[in-house]
């Protein structure tokens, strides 16, 4: 028997020697070309994937000050190049926009949108092309986003309620970014699926904060996956299959209901004068003219990009700004000034007052330079080879664009760790995707196309915020006190809630 149990064990030995070499056999970085951008030596099997850390926009950016603005990493199996300045972004996202319009096929997004079937991950080609196109012309043109005010102002409305509620009950404390989570996912819900959920309950029934929550850490997080193809499966064991197919069946069950719902109205003659992007979709899925018919599944993967991208991009940029803007209190009280000379004696901020809030949209772009929503832009994928900075990147690297280190980059701004609204002023950078030093939306082809939709969004709500309320920090913390450390996913929030003082006033 023991001489058995010796023999076993030797063997058991033995195969996983042969598994180990076989790995490190297979993966061991091939020769660099010389005429690759540079970049750190791989490691057997690893590559460089050990220099990513807890947060990749922080190593990357170190590593674009040792390396350069473009600079070569081998992740596990995957070649991939990382851009760090608004030229050598320019030449990915402009001069390259077409052969790099593709995107890698991550197995979080595989298993979230349906097989990659929304808009944000899908692979360059005619389906994605199609998508687009409904998504620019149907559901988030300037028409479409306009006949959502309503919407808009009925939870700008409600968020000044539940602040002064608050305010009223703790003395005047609010948790600013539970708040302002409720009023993105409301104004979100409002357009995207027709009604609003906080209210009756629906919105902790449905989980929405922790399905968000989850799907962002997903989205973000490490799958083994990504970057060995072949050991994919690996996600069987770690969970985090588990966990993905756990989100899904929410997320799909929760489209399910909205969907029926909609279909019951269709059927009983209702929604016809106020229509949703639920409605539109459903509109573009019956006309029976199109060379490409959306399936279900194609709609509820739309729906989702919509959901998740929508709440999480007007939250996290709101979020943002109220922090600088109490830890700046010159900027605050700037701002402030500026919002109540053209609203007046008005309760609420109107849409019409947006174009003359100068100093407001100065504040909004600060913070999209400080802290971009996706810190790191969704990958790409390039179709063929082509030639960046006079480095050659082959066909299938993943590239990958830095935002965050582009907006705190000194080569283009003077002072980027300070928060300054005024070099905004008289300044014609904007965030649309035309100027290569603030990309909060991305650019090109694969730009982001909801960006009418968000500022709408956000910047009514910042206004408000400012016109409604004096605000402060708690008694005895200094802005020092707060904790800045961000949650780094497919987009980056504070982990800290914003715990704020707000004094109404001008709120009856």
């Amino acid at each position: 028997m023991a001489l058995l149990q010796w023999l076993s064990t030797v063997s058991l030995l033995a195969s996983t020697i042969l598994v180990v070499l076989i790995l490190v056999t297979t993966h061991l970085p091939k020769k660099r070309r010389t005429n690759l951008p540079p970049g750190p030596r791989p490691l057997p099997l690893v590559g460089n994937l050990h220099l990513l850390g807890r947060m990749p926009h922080l190593s990357l950016q170190r590593l674009a000050h040792k390396y350069g603005p473009i600079f070569y990493l081998t992740l596990g199996h995957i070649p991939t190049v990382v851009v760090s300045s608004a030229r050598t972004a320019k030449e990915v996202l402009r001069t390259h926009d077409l052969p790099l319009s593709s995107r890698p096929q991550l197995y979080a997004a595989k298993q979230l949108f349906y097989g990659c079937t929304d808009i944000a991950f899908a692979p360059y080609g005619p389906y994605w092309r199609h998508a687009r196109k409904i998504c620019i012309l149907e559901l988030l043109s300037a028409k479409r986003v306009e006949s959502y005010r309503p919407g808009r102002a009925a939870e700008v409305e409600q968020l000044v309620r539940r602040i002064a509620a608050a305010a009223s009950a703790a003395g005047g404390a609010v948790n600013l970014s539970r708040l302002l989570g409720l009023y993105a996912n409301g104004v979100l819900c409002r357009a995207a699926l027709g009604r609003e959920f906080a209210e009756g309950g629906e919105y902790d029934r449905h989980g929405f904060h922790k399905m968000l929550d989850e799907y962002q850490a997903l989205l973000g997080g490490f799958s083994l996956g990504d970057f060995y193809p072949s050991l994919e499966w690996v996600s069987a064991v770690t969970g985090m299959k588990r966990r993905l197919e756990r989100t899904f069946k929410r997320f799909d069950c929760f489209f399910d209901e909205i969907i029926e719902e909609h279909r019951k109205k269709r059927r009983e003659g209702g929604g016809e004068e106020t229509k949703d992007l639920v409605d539109v979709l459903l509109d573009v899925q019956k006309d029976g003219s199109l060379e490409m018919p959306l399936t279900m599944d194609n709609i509820k993967a739309i729906i989702l990009d919509m959901f998740a991208a929508g709440t999480d991009t007007t939250f996290i940029t709101l979020d943002w700004a109220m922090t600088e803007l109490l830890m700046n209190p010159r900027a605050l009280k700037g701002a402030q000034d500026e919002v109540r000379s053209i609203v007046g004696k008005r309760r609420m901020v109107s849409e019409t007052d947006v174009p003359q809030l100068h100093y407001l949209n100065a504040v909004i772009k600060e913070t999209f330079r400080m802290h971009a929503p996706v810190p790191v832009l969704v990958p790409r994928e390039s179709m063929e080879q082509v030639t960046i900075d006079g480095y050659q990147i082959p066909a299938k690297t993943r590239i990958f664009v830095n935002a965050w280190a582009i907006g705190r980059d000194p080569e283009s701004w003077k002072n980027p760790e300070v928060f300054e609204p005024e070099r905004f002023l008289g300044s014609s950078i904007d965030f649309k995707g035309q100027d290569f030093e603030l990309l909060p939306f991305g650019a090109g082809r694969r730009g982001c196309p909801g960006i009418t939709f968000g500022m709408a969004s956000i910047e009514i709500a910042l206004a408000q915020l400012l016109h409604s309320f004096d605000w402060e920090l708690p008694h005895g913390t200094k802005p020092e006190d707060l904790d800045m450390k961000e949650a780094f996913g497919i987009s980056m929030h504070r982990i800290a809630e914003l715990i704020a003082v707000a004094k109404p006033h001008n709120v009856i």
